[in-house]
Parts: C-alpha cells; structure tokens; sequence
C-alpha cells in the first residue's frame, strides 16, 4: 500500500486528537452514559440516548484516526532537490494577470486552502510538483485553464 506523506505537525495533530478522544472524551461520555443508564427508562432517556450516540461518533472518529495514522508516513527529511517543488515546499507563483499566490503544497491531512496549504493530490498540487522557479504551468479548473509561473521555491 501507498503511504501517504504527512508532516511532523500534521503528524501531532492527529495523534493529539487520537489520545484527547481516548484519554478525555471517551470516558467523560462513558461515565455520562451509565449515570443516565442509572436513571431509569432508556427508551425515554434524551442523555442516555444523546450518549450513546455521541459514543458511536467518537468511536467512529477514533477508528478513522488509527487507521488513518497507518496509512500516512511522517516527512521530515527536506528533498533532494530543493531547486524542485516536492512535498513541503512554500511555492511563490505569479498568474498572467498579475495576481500573486503562495502555497504550501501538504498531505491530505493538513489541507488548509485559507492558509494556502494545499494537498499535493490537488489538481495544483500535482501541476507543481517537479517544476522549478521561472517555470510556466497551467492548471484546469472549472472555471477554465489558469496559467501560473513559478516565482521561487522555499522549504522550511
């Protein structure tokens, strides 16, 4: 299987939230979830059906994280190539009209299209990746062809 490329903070984030969930949040619902058990009739209880519900979801989530943190690998070493637009990399791109954008191309987990931070599987993402500074590049969005110069390249 293919692993997925993620960054060492990208990395924290998800364990973060895995441990928050195990360690705080499960218990909290578990503990909230018997007392209203306590409580008498289930069928009628709104907390006791609200917990477990609520369990369901983090239960859902916890599983999503465990198998998502198999499937990614953790990215530290800066490329080979730093003259090439490879994960990680701060991409400075000017448009033929002028307007300006910088990007950090990431893994799918740390998508963040306000900060600029978008996944290498994006159709910009994949444009970028091996392109060098002073290279011209057009990307097919829905609203037609945009074309894109590379302006310089950063890691770091």
């Amino acid at each position: 299987m293919n692993k997925t490329p993620i960054s060492r903070p990208g990395w924290e984030t998800l364990r973060a939230e895995l441990e928050r969930l195990l360690d705080v949040e499960r218990p909290r619902v578990v503990d909230e979830v018997a007392f209203a058990a306590a409580q008498g009739d289930r069928s009628e209880n709104a907390e006791y059906i609200y917990g477990k519900r609520r369990l369901r979801e983090i239960d859902r989530r916890l599983r999503f994280l465990s198998r998502r943190m198999e499937s990614v690998v953790v990215v530290d070493d800066l490329p080979d190539h730093l003259d090439q637009v490879r994960f990680g990399a701060k991409v400075e791109l000017v448009g033929n009209d002028g307007r300006t954008m910088s990007v950090v191309v990431v893994g799918e987990d740390e998508i963040d299209p306000a900060q600029g931070r978008i996944s290498l599987k994006s159709p910009l993402g994949k444009t970028l990746l091996g392109k060098k500074a002073g290279e011209l590049l057009e990307v097919s969005t829905p609203r037609g062809v945009v074309a894109w110069t590379v302006v310089a390249i950063s890691y770091g």
